[in-house]
C-alpha cells in the first residue's frame, strides 16, 4: 500500500517503513506527525484518486531528527561589469520513518523500531571516530578528580663528620691535637739584596756639543720700479 501526501509545497510518494525527508517540521526527535492532505491511495491494482484530496485517509510517521541539508552556491555574475557575487546556503530539512497509511476502509502499519540516531552520528560511525567522541565528550563534562601528592618520608639528618669521629675514636683525635700544636712554625730565609748597577757613563747626546742657531736672514732689498706704464 501506497499513498501520495502534500507537504511544504511539494508531493511525495510512501509506503509505510520509508525514510522521507521533507521540508522543516515543527516538534522534538521521536514526536509522531500526521498528514491528512493525502491526494491518492494505492494497493496494487486498486487506485484511490481525490479530489483533490482523499476522505478520511491519513498518514502517519515519526520525527528523526531536524538538521540542515547540503549546502547550494548562488553565483552571480554581470559580464563586462566586474561584477561576481557567490553565496551559499542550507536548507533546513526534518527527517521522517513513515509507519502507516490508512483509508478507504483499509490500514497498513510498519512494525519495525524507530531508530532516532542522527545523521551525523552515523557519518562518525562510518568513518570509526563515534566512540572517541563519545569519550571525549564524557571526559569534557566530568571534571578530572585532584591527584593526591604522596606523603614525604621522614630522613634522618646525618650527623657531623667531627661529632662522629670523635664518638668513634675519641682517643685517636685527642693525640693528635698536641702533636699538631708542637710542630713550630718554619721561617723562610731571607733572599740577599742585588747589587745596584754601576752609574753608566755620559750619554751620546750629551757628549755632541749642540750646534749654534743659525742667525736670521736679511730681508732682500726692494728694486724700484718706473713710474708709468710698464
Amino acid at each position: 500500500m501506497y499513498a501520495v501526501i502534500k507537504t511544504g509545497g511539494k508531493q511525495y510518494r510512501v509506503k509505510p517503513g520509508d525514510m522521507l525527508i521533507v521540508e522543516k517540521l515543527a516538534g522534538e526527535a521521536g514526536a509522531e506527525v500526521a498528514f491528512d492532505q493525502v491526494l491518492m491511495l494505492g494497493d496494487g491494482a486498486d487506485v484511490t484518486l481525490g479530489a483533490p484530496l482523499v476522505d478520511g485517509a491519513l498518514v502517519k510517521a515519526t520525527l528523526v531528527e531536524t538538521r540542515k541539508g547540503e549546502k547550494i552556491k548562488i553565483f552571480k555574475k554581470i559580464r563586462r561589469q566586474g561584477y561576481r557575487r557567490t553565496k551559499g546556503h542550507r536548507q533546513l530539512e526534518s527527517v521522517l520513518r513513515v509507519t502507516s497509511i490508512a483509508g478507504g476502509g483499509k490500514r497498513e502499519s510498519w512494525d519495525g523500531t524507530v531508530d532516532l540516531t542522527p545523521l551525523a552520528v552515523l557519518t562518525l560511525r562510518a568513518r570509526g571516530l563515534a566512540t572517541a567522541a563519545k569519550t571525549s565528550a564524557v571526559e569534557d563534562e566530568a571534571p578530572a578528580p585532584a591527584k593526591a601528592k604522596p606523603a614525604r618520608k621522614a630522613t634522618p639528618k646525618p650527623e657531623p663528620v667531627e661529632a662522629a669521629a670523635e664518638a668513634a675514636a675519641p682517643e685517636v683525635v685527642a693525640a693528635k691535637a698536641p702533636a699538631a700544636e708542637a710542630k713550630p712554625a718554619k721561617a723562610k730565609p731571607a733572599k740577599p739584596a742585588a747589587p745596584k748597577a754601576a752609574a753608566k757613563g755620559p750619554s751620546k747626546a750629551d757628549a755632541k756639543p749642540k750646534a749654534a742657531k743659525a742667525a736670521p736672514k736679511a730681508p732682500a732689498p726692494k728694486t724700484a720700479r718706473p713710474k708709468g706704464k710698464g
